[in-house]
């Protein structure tokens, strides 16, 4: 058996990536959203109530930036700031009642996506898949939290 090319990896991780992000765009551009928009409103949509901060860290943006990002889509009417209960320099981030058609819209086309980009992948494959990235992704989280490379984390071991 041969051995997989490891360091292809991380490449094609990005570029597809990259790709399905670049599709989706050209599909959702009647929406009206830019990426960085969309993206935020997923987000929210998947744990309202997070804070800016959150949003910045979960979407890998500068806090300035998706303050700028949440600003557009407050002023749209598409998500609500709401006073933390805990916190009263934080704000809470909700998704409004204006943002539903366009949830809608964006759900629709990541759905078709997906059947376009996954069609003819034989389900047992696909289903081997997942598992593999659901482990690359387990192991990179406890990287991150740990702060340090594996092989350094093995040697400080006793």
């Amino acid at each position: 058996m041969n051995t997989p090319d490891k360091s292809a990896f991380g490449y094609l991780v990005s570029d597809i990536t990259r790709l399905f992000r670049r599709v989706f765009d050209r599909r959702s551009s009647q929406l009206g959203l830019t990426r960085a928009q969309w993206r935020a409103l997923s987000r929210i949509e998947r744990a309202e109530g997070l804070s800016q901060t959150q949003l910045a860290e979960d979407l890998d943006l500068e806090p300035i930036a998706i303050g700028r990002v949440v600003d557009r889509l407050e002023n749209a009417g598409f998500i609500e700031r709401r006073a933390d209960p805990n916190d009263r320099r934080c704000w809470c981030l909700y998704l409004a009642p204006k943002s539903a058609e366009v949830m809608a819209g964006m759900k629709r086309i990541s759905s078709v996506l997906r059947e376009d980009v996954l069609a003819g992948i034989d389900p047992s494959e696909l289903a081997i898949t997942l598992r593999v990235l659901a482990t690359v992704k387990d192991t990179l989280n406890e990287l991150d939290k740990e702060g340090r490379p594996p092989a350094i984390r093995k040697q400080a071991k006793p």
